[in-house]
């Protein structure tokens, strides 16, 4: 693809419409920006190329052009002189020299209307260029604000859960403790009263056997 080609493609080229269907916008803003960097270079290249041929061509129609003057004079001497015959071949170089001065001036101005083109698309090329690099450094801004926003939301979201955690295990440890106080206050009654009815319990047990004891003795006595 020529230079002209490529350029009338990149400035042809609708960017919003472009980015709105990429996939990722970013990395076709950064495609786009080095395809224009380098088709800048080659222009500016060309454009540098287009004004040196243009100032060769004009040293070229000046020395023509002086050529032809000077024949000119020549020719003029020789008819002051008498000599025709050399007037009449001074005139013949003379009339080369503007014709090759003619030539040379039209490729000249081919040359110069080159270098206006030139200079002009290397302008829409830089505008469109630096309309592109402020796209991507929005892209670029907007990127780091949402990685900011999404980071200081997760950090949040994780301490609100940090949090939460905190103060379940309170609660947890404080379930624990009233438990433990109740079950060591139900252990610390239950024992004492079981004793007292064990102590009543033997009493009776005592009593009655003392009792069977002196029935016993008594009836050996009366035998």
């Amino acid at each position: 693809m020529s230079i002209f080609s490529r350029f009338k493609d990149i400035i042809n080229s609708n960017m919003n419409a472009l980015l709105d269907r990429a996939e990722d916008p970013e990395k076709l803003l950064k495609l786009m920006i080095r395809e224009m960097e380098d088709t800048l270079v080659e222009m500016k290249a060309s454009c540098a190329g287009a004004m040196a041929s243009r100032t060769r061509v004009e040293r070229s129609l000046g020395e023509a052009q002086t050529h032809a003057a000077s024949w000119g004079a020549k020719a003029e001497l020789a008819v002051e002189k008498g000599r025709e015959d050399l007037a009449r071949e001074a005139l013949v170089e003379k009339r080369a020299f503007n014709e090759k001065a003619i030539t040379l001036q039209k490729e000249l101005d081919q040359h110069e209307a080159l270098v206006v083109q030139y200079r002009g698309d290397i302008q829409l090329l830089n505008d469109k260029l630096e309309q592109a690099r402020k796209k991507h450094r929005i892209l670029v801004q907007r990127h780091i604000r949402a990685n900011r926003s999404r980071t200081a939301r997760e950090q949040a979201e994780k301490t609100r859960g940090a949090e939460a955690m905190i103060r379940f295990d309170k609660f947890e440890q404080r379930v624990d403790r009233m438990e433990a106080e109740a079950e060591l206050a139900g252990s610390s009654g239950s024992p004492v009263l079981e004793d007292e009815f064990a102590k009543l319990e033997l009493d009776d047990e005592i009593e009655k056997e003392l009792s069977d004891l002196k029935k016993s003795k008594s009836g050996s006595k009366k035998s």
